[in-house]
């Protein structure tokens, strides 16, 4: 195998490794191991483009247009298979895909909950960017003699790879080790192929040259290593800055998805006009619903003292909305479900579902407008398009129907540590109404249940219709009051809900309030109409180990005062809340309460923008500080020899010690010049190799000043300097750029100088 073959095989395999690192760290963001495909894929695709153009001697815009003409031929195949025929050949809604994708798809990766579903066109991102990568990493390390410039395309590559995927990544340092190894390795591995790396090979001739070439070897060996595990330490040190949690950002974290779900209403600020308007109205129809299951229209978990309705308290809350997908609920359990919904007079932008949602398919003529205002959120089930519902408007849902835990599995059950968002304008004295209510209760399932009994049992049920008793609706601080401060407790399931989910939140138990339909208990499994009639709103409270657990606290519709009103009371009494008696100690909340109720008092923490900022910089200084490391450290090395030859305690040392200086600094230009050669031979060869005649005549001055009688003066020493640092300039200033950053990383002057610390009898200096 001829040196040239050689080289282009280390030179793919190293640059497909480096790749390779960076689409293995999209493990996290990805559901599957479908953007291995895409990524190995595209790192082959690059590769053979790189070679291709290399080989042909072809310039950039070819290996251009074959990068383009790759994407389109072969993306289908590699990131999109559901929109081909045969899973490889491209059709046109491929290509339409493939050239929106190129610009939308980092947009829609960003904003959709990760892992993503690897089929939505998400592929695109991993598949595009490592296409342009391997092409520009490879060409460059094709076509360059100083293969680590191909260290700064794979590198950006590598940087944009950890700003799209996750804030926790999967190997962080597995990844920085791996990159750094073979970086490391192959820089060394080229340097020693060059073939103007070793001009002149010296054959070992006597047992004094042959142990000299073997402890060269040896110390190469040793000096490798010692790269190899300077590039690891750096790689650790580099990983291990990026994984940390408090440093790391991504871009997924600044990115605000594109739907403000506080732009609208609370859904159950409509219930009472639903019960009231629309009893008899065909809302939407549902099929195959299953037995006792339930409709959820929106999850609610933040009061304002005006409203029950969704927060906007960061990750996990009800204002986690993202785009649809096709792997929504990756962590559900329960018995799936397929639910085919039409649309009648339910108007709004909150999509009915049920259970956890895996995804939805919406059909007919407005399927591509609702499917791309559509969104969902995960922590609460809730789905909304901001198009608008229209009667007519059909869809899918498959889901996963949960199974309600019995008290029984929930009797040792502790409420979930979940932080709820913070609420406000609770009214005075609900803390006091929680703690008699729950009483002795001593679970959490006990508390929950004693919440639900004594509003479900001592509470009256009224619409507050025209034929009801007096029942205001809303759920306001004011509405609350009254409801608690009057003789009875009367309402309908917003009253009851509401009031469940403040005294839960006053107890520390995690509560939030859902409004939806469900089927009259008993009624048969199957299709269901939703009405006006069957509209209801309940309380789930999150359970460690069991998720989110529904609670019906409103009484029965039969349950009404004994005696009923049509009109509002003339001279109601004051309804106001009385406090707790003044002599009596607060009860002690039960320990099994997990939440801290002071987490109301907590301000909302800002976004640190600071952090934002300076993490990625510094992520990119560590990146630049690991490839400017070698310049450094041989730049350190090379001077501290320098100064000490210039510094040398005898004068003819000095002057010895400049001529080493110039024929190093020839050496490290590739100058052919023999360990062991004397002053005259090394001039003869450092005057042809870098044009400068006037080496001869200063290797005479040299030997002259050395072997003379006497020892040089200071002005002798500082006027060779000045000539050896005047020809030092000449030699450097016929090279290229390229030549010059290679010479300040060689090592050639600092091996030949080892080799010729013992030499050859008879030589002269």
């Amino acid at each position: 195998m001829t040196l040239v073959t050689r080289r282009l095989i280390l030179d793919l395999t190293a640059v497909a490794l480096l790749l390779a690192v960076a689409v293995v760290g999209f493990g996290p963001t990805f559901d599957g191991p479908a953007h291995l495909v895409a990524g190995f894929g595209a790192i082959v695709l690059g590769l053979g483009i790189a070679w291709l153009c290399a080989w042909r001697r072809w310039g950039i815009l070819p290996a251009a247009g074959l990068t383009v003409a790759a994407y389109f031929l072969f993306g289908g195949a590699l990131a999109l298979p559901q929109t081909t025929v045969l899973g490889v050949i491209p059709t046109l809604d491929t290509w339409n895909q493939l050239a929106i994708g190129s610009i939308q798809s980092w947009k829609r990766l960003l904003t959709t909950v990760a892992p993503v579903a690897p089929y939505d066109g998400h592929l695109i991102v991993p598949f595009l960017l490592t296409l342009v990568a391997a092409v520009l990493t490879a060409s460059l390390a094709l076509r360059l003699r100083q293969a680590a410039w191909s260290l700064i395309p794979v590198t950006a590559f590598l940087t944009g790879q950890i700003l799209l995927g996750m804030t926790e990544p999967a190997v962080p340092i597995v990844q920085g080790v791996v990159f750094a190894v073979v970086a490391a390795v192959w820089l060394a591995l080229r340097q020693a192929w060059d073939p103007n790396y070793a001009a002149v090979r010296i054959e070992p001739t006597d047992v004094s040259d042959a142990q000299t070439v073997r402890h060269s070897r040896i110390r190469r060996l040793v000096s490798g290593a010692a790269v190899v595990a300077i590039a690891v330490g750096a790689g650790v040190a580099t990983a291990a800055f990026a994984s940390t949690p408090t440093t790391r950002y991504v871009l997924r974290d600044i990115v605000i998805p594109p739907f403000d779900v506080q732009q609208y209403a609370s859904p159950l600020q409509s219930f009472r006009g639903l019960v009231r308007d629309d009893a008899d109205t065909e809302l939407f129809t549902v099929s195959g619903l299953p037995e006792d299951g339930r409709i959820r229209l929106a999850t609610m978990d933040a009061y304002n003292g005006i409203v029950y309705n969704v927060s906007n308290d960061g990750a996990g809350s009800s204002s986690s909305f993202t785009p649809l997908r096709s792997n929504m609920s990756p962590d559900a359990v329960g018995s799936p479900a397929e639910l085919d919904i039409t649309i009648g007079d339910l108007g709004g932008v909150w999509l009915p579902d049920a259970g956890a949602v895996r995804s939805i398919e919406f059909t007919g003529d407005r399927a591509d407008e609702l499917r791309r205002t559509a969104h969902y959120n995960d922590a609460t089930g809730t789905a909304a398009v901001t198009a608008g519902l229209t009667p007519g408007v059909t869809y899918t849902v498959d889901a996963v129907m949960p199974t309600v835990p019995s008290d029984a599995a929930l009797a040792d059950a502790e409420f979930a540590p979940i932080k709820m968002p913070r609420q406000d304008g609770i009214p005075d004295g609900l803390s006091q109404v929680a703690t008699d209510a729950v009483g002795e209760a001593d679970t959490p399932i006990k508390q929950a249940r004693a919440l639900q009994t004594w509003l479900s049992t001592d509470g009256y049920f009224s619409h507050g219709l025209e034929d009801d008793p007096y029942s205001p609706s809303g759920h306001g601080a004011a509405r609350i009051t009254s409801f608690f401060g009057g003789d009875e407790i009367i309402g309908d399931d917003e009253q009851y809900a509401a009031a469940m989910a403040l005294l839960s939140a006053q107890l520390g138990i995690p509560a939030r309030v859902v409004m939806g339909w469900r089927p009259d208990e008993g009624a048969p499994s199957g299709d269901f109409v939703a009405t006006g009639d069957n509209v209801h709103a309940w309380v789930e409270i999150a359970f460690d180990g069991f998720g989110w657990v529904p609670f019906d606290p409103t009484p029965d519709e039969d349950n009404e005062p004994n005696e009923q009103t049509t009109t509002p009371r003339a001279n109601p009494k004051p309804q106001v809340l009385q406090p707790p008696p003044p002599a009596q100690e607060p009860a002690e909340l039960p320990p099994a309460i997990a939440n801290d109720r002071d987490q109301e008092d907590e301000e909302e923490a800002g976004f640190d923008w600071i952090g934002a900022i300076l993490a990625p910089v510094g992520i990119g200084l560590g990146v630049l500080i690991v490839l400017f490391a070698p310049f450094v450290i041989m730049g350190a090395v090379k001077t501290a020899r320098r100064t000490q030859r210039r510094n040398a305690a005898r004068p003819a040392d000095r002057i010895s010690g400049g001529w080493d200086e110039l024929v190093d600094r020839a050496v490290d230009l590739n100058a052919p010049v023999t360990a062991g050669a004397t002053r005259t031979e090394s001039a003869v060869v450092v005057g042809a190799a870098m044009a400068q005649p006037e080496v001869a005549e200063l290797a005479r001055s040299a030997d002259a000043r050395v072997f003379g009688p006497g020892e040089p003066t200071a002005e002798d020493v500082d006027a060779f300097w000045r000539e050896v640092d005047a020809i030092v300039v000449g030699m450097t200033s016929r090279v290229s750029v390229w030549r010059r950053l290679a010479a300040r990383l060689s090592v050639r002057s600092l091996r030949r100088r080892r080799r010729s610390a013992t030499p050859p009898e008879g030589a002269a200096r």
